[in-house]
């Protein structure tokens, strides 16, 4: 064995056994902004690459759901727990809310927030069945208020996040659109919050081609998307949750650029919003390193 392929077997080996080693070393509460009567931390842990949605590609997607089976999941939720995370925002499924209801049962205090999604986008009565597990607020799903700001059937966007407060949660409208949040709030509707997609995903390939003369390979995702968004995040009042900071995975290369991209959001969101930070911490102690860049960002 080269001495090469040794120590890069070495780093693999210490990198997969972070998180569990860490797990003893608890850290105070990360700063926290209003919401939903209580406080949330400024940094969330969000939920896509704990059920393999990496948005990447089919392998990568694969690799997640193999390595997070539900012990692994509540593994690392516990572990944001004690890096000072107080908030989890996951998308609705009977799966993810079996999640919950286990990491409850076994000590857990982190707070819900809740995308509406797959079948609750179809059965709004599946609202009043979350409503039981005390989210702090359940949104629109984001692709679908894209698809429904397309057709112009935002009614329906409406009509979902009221049937949310009806059933006494706050209310919310998710999107990679900046221009979703200029037309509801230049609409004065009374969402109550925003989930606000850093990268505009949902462009269709029509769109990027009009738009850019050509279309990617894929989802897709330019540098100066964050700024077109965090301009619409500072033109509202209510409280946004900036998510999908790293690209999906596309700017992670470094603890530098990880960093870059939580400076970037942190410095240009409202002082009263939150990032959401998708975390699969299989090489390396992610909640720590997040939460640990977070502090260093806002004690600047």
């Amino acid at each position: 064995m080269s001495q090469s392929y040794a120590a890069s077997r070495r780093r693999f080996l210490q990198g997969a056994a972070a998180l569990p080693a860490a797990a003893a070393a608890a850290q105070p509460l990360l700063p926290t902004v209003p919401f939903a009567k209580t406080r949330v931390t400024r940094l969330i842990i969000g939920s896509n690459p704990l059920y393999g949605y990496s948005h990447f590609n089919a392998i990568l997607n694969r690799c997640m759901q193999e390595w997070m089976t539900q012990d692994q999941r509540i593994k690392v939720l516990k572990r944001c727990e004690q890096v000072g995370i107080n908030t989890w925002q996951v998308h609705y499924t009977s799966e993810t809310m079996a999640d919950f209801r286990r990491y409850r049962d076994e000590g857990g205090t982190m707070n819900l927030l809740i995308l509406g999604h797959g079948e609750m986008m179809k059965d709004p009565s599946l609202i009043k069945e979350a409503a039981k597990l005390k989210p702090l607020g359940i949104a629109h799903h984001g692709n679908l208020t894209d698809d429904r700001f397309r057709a112009g059937q935002m009614d329906l966007v409406r009509d979902f996040y009221r049937r949310v407060q009806d059933a006494g949660i706050l209310g919310g409208i998710s999107t990679h659109n900046p221009a979703v949040v200029d037309f509801v709030e230049g609409k004065g509707w009374d969402n109550d919050y925003y989930m606000t997609c850093m990268y505009r995903v949902s462009r269709t390939v029509e769109e990027t081609r009009k738009e850019f003369g050509e279309a990617p390979l894929g989802e897709p995702y330019f540098e100066k998307d964050p700024e077109r968004m965090v301009k619409m995040i500072r033109q509202t009042k209510k409280t946004c949750f900036a998510f999908k900071l790293f690209g999906a995975g596309r700017t992670i290369h470094s603890t530098a650029a990880v960093e870059r991209a939580l400076r970037f959001a942190l410095t240009n969101i409202k002082p009263g919003d939150a990032v959401i930070v998708g975390m699969w911490p299989k090489f390396k102690d992610e909640p720590l390193e997040n939460a640990s860049l977070v502090r260093k960002i806002l004690a600047t």
